[in-house]
């Protein structure tokens, strides 16, 4: 019988299988394929392995990726802006009036009010604001409300919104105060507005008084100032300026005006070379570059700025460099500079000029716009009259270096442009004093706190006979004195943060402290930080929304126009 190869192998596997168990079959086989896969190793080895192909970039995972990563991004966002936007508008319960508590009165809603009452820990006070207007306005900004670069409604801010979020609740009355009576403690005020009640002349007590009512508009006597020129004060200011320059306009464009005509009112003279006027002088120009150009051809082209100044120069509070880059950057703008010039009158279609060489010039205008000087308002000067002795400058009101009023004896406070100190009356003053104050107003809460745990203590003292409770209270009488007598505060010490001016054609100007010098920055670069900076100096998210929104409309579809 003959058996093939093949059968052979079969015999044999039969064999094998009769003699090992599963197992052990399974066992072999697994350690022949270890050795397989050692022998292919080692083969491989000595021969050139190829190196892997490199993985090609996959553009659409990464689009999927950076784009789920942009719409979180922005759902977070956006939800983060829904929810502090909610927070501000339902602020939540507040402690009552409390009759053991004292009070403190601020008179305005300016800068130094404003920076008290946010700063404020009215937790340990009742608070009282009496102020005219119920809002607090960023006047920085104003003269571009005057040319309608932004609206009105972005740079307010409603003081019972600030009110409505402190600890305790604030009393705000718009009215306007009358007479301050130091010598009893109370402020009599009146509502002055058109619609009034049964009641709107009243009088309230106070402990503590703060005078931040600011200050008017300086007109040194001029004739025609008040009654014919437009200020850049307040709101009402801005516009008031924004309905005649507009006037100016249409006026201009009326049939039949001569060219004599035409020129006059097209002619804007600002009077006033610091920052507010340097920031209306550049306003109005980009007004005129931006929408009057395009809308007005026949007229734009005969637009006259000009800026007078009594001084020598222009920005006196900035570095010499930063005031000879304003003046090439005005003088590439077309807007003529006067220095050294002084107005003598201020008529219905003129203005009297006296000029560096004492001659006298009538120059015909449309419009005069006065932004220079401030004078204290007559509740301040009805208070310095009250101290003869004490108050004896006429800039305002006199305070020591705690910013209490000289001569009232630690009840009445005054910040601001109400005051006559060593420092500029500008708005960065105003809210360092308003928070310095805050922290005063601290300071004496916690002292009349420890000072009235002492008094219990040392009452309670007295009836102790145990030695060692004696010794107890005698511990906690000297712990409280000494924690009173680390009660100190600090006089006020004002810090610079800078200068910053617009002066148009998206250029700013900024003087900067660094170190021991300081940084002299200008050009477009420092208009976005210009613009940066006071954003973040806006009270609250609201204003940073619409003052953002009123830019980014102006620079898609310009200035409106019309006027009512």
């Amino acid at each position: 019988m003959q058996f093939t190869r093949g059968s052979a192998v079969v015999s044999r596997s039969l064999a094998t299988r009769s003699r090992f168990p599963a197992a052990a079959r399974k066992h072999l086989f697994n350690r022949s394929l270890s050795t397989t896969s050692i022998l292919r190793e080692e083969h491989n080895a000595g021969q050139d392995v190829p190196p892997p192909k490199p993985k090609r970039f996959n553009f659409k995972t990464f689009a999927k990726v950076l784009g789920g990563a942009t719409l979180l991004s922005i759902a977070g966002s956006l939800g983060m802006f829904i929810y502090v936007t909610q927070k501000d508008r339902h602020p939540g319960t507040q402690l009552p009036y409390d009759p053991e508590k004292k009070t403190i009165v601020i008179l305005g809603s300016g800068w130094g009010a404003t920076s008290l009452l946010k700063t404020l820990d009215t937790s340990e006070y009742n608070v009282v604001i009496i102020s005219p207007k119920n809002y607090f306005l960023f006047t920085p900004l104003l003269p571009s409300v005057a040319v309608g670069t932004l609206s009105a409604k972005a740079i307010l801010q409603p003081t019972r919104y600030l009110a409505r979020h402190k600890a305790r609740a604030v009393t705000v009355i718009e009215a306007e105060a009358k007479e301050i009576d130091p010598f009893n403690k109370t402020v009599t005020f009146e509502d002055d507005t058109e619609i009034k009640g049964e009641v709107s002349h009243t009088t309230i007590p106070y402990d503590y008084l703060v005078h931040a009512v600011g200050a008017e508009v300086q007109t040194f006597g001029i004739p025609g100032v008040q009654e014919k020129a437009c200020f850049m004060k307040e709101l009402n200011d801005a516009e008031i300026m924004q309905r005649r320059f507009k006037d100016c306009i249409e006026s201009a464009a009326f049939p039949g005006q001569d060219d004599a005509e035409i020129d006059r009112l097209l002619h804007i003279v600002i009077v006033g070379g610091g920052p507010t006027g340097i920031e209306v002088s550049g306003e109005i120009h980009d007004f005129l570059e931006d929408d009057l150009k395009a809308w007005y051809p026949e007229l734009a082209g005969r637009i006259r700025i000009s800026l007078v100044e009594a001084l020598p120069s222009v920005l006196p509070m900035f570095s010499k460099q930063l005031i000879e880059y304003t003046e090439s950057t005005f003088k590439e703008s077309k807007i003529d500079i006067l220095t050294k010039t002084m107005v003598k009158e201020v008529k219905d279609r003129s203005v009297v000029l006296q000029m560096p060489d004492k001659s006298i010039q009538d120059v015909p205008c449309g419009m005069v716009v006065w932004a220079g000087g401030n004078k204290g308002r007559k509740i301040t000067q009805d208070l310095m009259a009250k101290y003869p002795s004490a108050q004896t400058n006429r800039r305002g009101l006199v305070v020591d270096d705690h910013l209490r009023l000289a001569g009232a004896n630690g009840s009445i406070f005054a910040i601001g442009d109400c005051t006559s100190t060593s420092y500029a009356p500008t708005a960065q003053v105003a809210s360092q004093q308003g928070a310095y104050l805050a922290r005063v107003f601290a300071q004496m809460a916690k002292k009349e706190t420890l000072t009235a745990k002492l008094t219990q203590l040392e009452q309670a003292s007295v009836t102790v006979t145990d030695p060692e409770e004696k010794a107890k209270f005698d511990s906690d009488i000297g712990t409280t004195k000494k924690l009173i007598s680390n009660v100190k505060v600090r006089p006020f010490n004002y810090s610079h943060q800078g200068s910053l001016a617009y002066i148009g054609s998206d250029k700013a100007i900024a003087d900067l402290p660094f170190a021991n010098g300081n940084i002299a920055s200008a050009g477009v670069a420092t208009f976005l930080f210009w613009r940066s900076a006071y954003l973040s100096t806006l009270f609250s998210l609201r204003n940073r929304t619409l003052v953002a929104n009123d830019w980014i409309i102006t620079k898609i579809f310009g200035r409106d126009l019309s006027r009512d």
